[in-house]
């Protein structure tokens, strides 16, 4: 039983920083589309699609990973509690990166049409949505955690 628990320890800490590594690219995501903004009213899309395209990459593997990873939990190790955690986990983040493309979109709107103010008010919600989610993301996270101590 004792090699089981290290085995999950194990699986737990490589999702943990998986999870990093998504952090990551999130922020290499959102410091990319900044660098992009600037670039209006032309917008440098071919350099900026590049990026995304890796970026889309990154997360792929990740998300790729952490399946396998909530599979292993969930056949191998019997702990559909912590294979359920990493699924949520997993549905949060693919909410995250919708939302957050959604805001890239709509921050452009707000510069293309500066007449328009609500699209500023589409900023914002998207803003609130966002954290919301990422509260979500970090009781997943705090969870897992406190479930690494167990073991």
């Amino acid at each position: 039983m004792g090699s089981m628990n290290g085995d999950i320890l194990s699986v737990l800490k490589q999702c943990y920083s998986l999870q990093e590594e998504r952090v990551h690219t999130h922020h290499l995501f959102q410091e990319a589309h900044k660098i992009y903004l600037k670039t209006a009213p032309q917008y440098d899309f071919v350099r900026f699609r590049q990026l995304v395209r890796e970026i889309t990459q990154e997360f792929k593997r990740i998300s790729e990973r952490i399946v396998k990873f909530e599979q292993q939990l969930r056949t191998e190790f019997r702990s559909s509690h912590l294979a359920d955690r990493l699924s949520h986990l997993q549905e949060e983040e693919k909410t995250k990166l919708e939302l957050t493309v959604k805001l890239q979109l709509a921050k452009q709107n707000v510069i293309d049409h500066p007449e328009e103010p609500e699209r500023q008010a589409l900023v914002v919600d998207l803003k609130q949505r966002l954290k919301n989610v990422e509260v979500k993301i970090k009781e997943h996270l705090a969870e897992l955690k406190y479930k690494m101590q167990e073991f």
